[in-house]
């Protein structure tokens, strides 16, 4: 059995660090964990402007009423039971299309009972049709890939990423194809209609999934592109970073002179390619896209800069390596620097994912304190939260709708950390 010692000098170490972290305990708990704990117990009581003195406890009321819906036109789970045939189907056109490389004799059984459950879906004959049509020519184009290229093509069909999108890809023209209004989307875009913070859900993943990708995409082409040996390199560098520590609130009024319908300066560079003026500031489909457009020109440079500190840090040996091998420019990106950015990358996607929920200045900016220009076309999560908390008084409803918004960027960055375990490439 191990004996316990007592270290007196570590003890008296560990107590002087504690000591010299004290004061930022002290301020993060008045003002961090604090304010967290309270806002989870508000979130289970009635606090409004009428019970601010006495809260009412009413449990889980607050989080059912957040999702309560009335007058759907269908049911919630026989659109979930649709839209789980619709992935079933989709596996199995990905497993049909593995056996047609692999077992060429359960081919026809594979197409069979795809047409046997396409029945199930009501598809029209012409439908099914096109569907087989489509199928058969989508397995012969990549099965002349396959035999063209048979290493990267094998590979691509088993890797996770290309599995999803094909996944959804069939699922979409299906849903297409079936007319799939009562499906889990399709329920989603009618009860968007009937629930406020439904609709704020809607519009800030639309915003995410929107600026997201595209923030990432162009701030790697920058960085690619500051990495090379220009002329006022520095100076560039400078430029695209500016507008990352400018103020949220100039940005956006500037932004909002741009998009003006009359003489705003991105309808006049339009003008020259003949396009018709576009509402930017009016229109209802343009609010999400508007609001995007202004978080990235913000942000982009910041993200650039972080990949290109990730360029940098990248041994120049690779490279001289793949030029003895005979490598061209475009196979260096794929196997040396898109590898070894994925660290990086996965560090921006995590930030650029949070930041991208907590959307607020440039709805409040661009709209005049309106959450768009009409039906709530830029109601986000966190305005809701502000206009719940702030305008209707009702602080216990916003605590619930803060913990909603909390539980779905924890659960999505969880899932970010369980792939980026298994797809991050770390150097040496």
């Amino acid at each position: 059995m191990r004996r316990f010692t007592f270290d007196r000098r570590y003890a008296v170490e560990s107590l002087k660090a504690y000591l010299f972290l004290l004061p930022s305990l002290v301020v993060l708990s008045i003002f961090v964990f604090w304010p967290i704990g309270f806002s989870l117990v508000l979130s289970f009581f009635k606090w409004d402007f009428k019970h601010q003195k006495n809260p009412v406890f009413i449990g889980w009321e607050n989080y059912a009423k957040l999702f309560r819906l009335e007058g759907m036109p269908f049911n919630f789970l026989d659109s979930l039971l649709l839209s789980l045939s619709f992935l079933a189907l989709g596996l199995l056109i990905l497993f049909s299309v593995r056996l047609y490389f692999e077992r060429r004799k359960y081919w026809i059984l594979a197409v069979s009972l795809m047409v046997f459950v396409s029945t199930r879906f009501y598809l029209n004959r012409m439908s099914i049709i096109l569907l087989l049509l489509f199928l058969s020519s989508l397995s012969f184009f990549i099965l002349f890939l396959v035999r063209r290229y048979p290493d990267n093509w094998r590979n691509m069909m088993n890797s996770t990423f290309s599995t999803l999108f094909f996944i959804v890809f069939v699922y979409m023209l299906l849903r297409w194809y079936a007319g799939g209004t009562h499906d889990v989307l399709g329920y989603l875009l009618v009860a968007k209609e009937k629930s406020d913070f439904i609709k704020a859900i809607y519009n800030t993943l639309y915003y995410v999934v929107l600026s997201t990708p595209t923030m990432i995409f162009l701030a790697l082409g920058i960085a690619l592109l500051l990495n090379k040996p220009l002329i006022f390199r520095a100076f560039f560098r400078t430029s695209y970073f500016v507008p990352f520590v400018t103020s949220v609130v100039a940005i956006s009024l500037v932004w909002k002179w741009i998009f003006n319908d009359d003489f705003g300066l991105l309808n006049y560079f339009l003008s020259w390619f003949n396009i018709d003026k576009i509402a930017w500031l009016k229109d209802e489909k343009w609010t999400i896209p508007t609001i995007a457009i202004v978080s990235i020109w913000k942000t982009v440079g910041y993200d650039a800069m972080i990949f290109l500190a990730g360029l940098q840090n990248i041994d120049r040996f690779y490279y001289e390596a793949a030029e003895v091998d005979g490598a061209n420019a475009w196979q260096k990106f794929v196997y040396i620097t898109w590898p070894l950015l994925s660290p990086t990358t996965f560090f921006i996607l995590i930030v650029s994912m949070i930041a991208a929920f907590k959307v607020f200045t440039e709805v409040y900016v661009l709209y005049e304190g309106l959450p768009g220009p009409y039906n709530n076309s830029g109601l986000t999560i966190v305005y809701f939260i502000f206009d719940t908390f702030y305008q209707q008084q009702r602080m216990g409803y916003a605590c619930a709708a803060a913990y909603v918004l909390f539980s779905i960027i924890l659960v999505l960055t969880l899932i970010q950390f369980g792939i980026g375990r298994k797809k991050v490439q770390y150097e040496g």
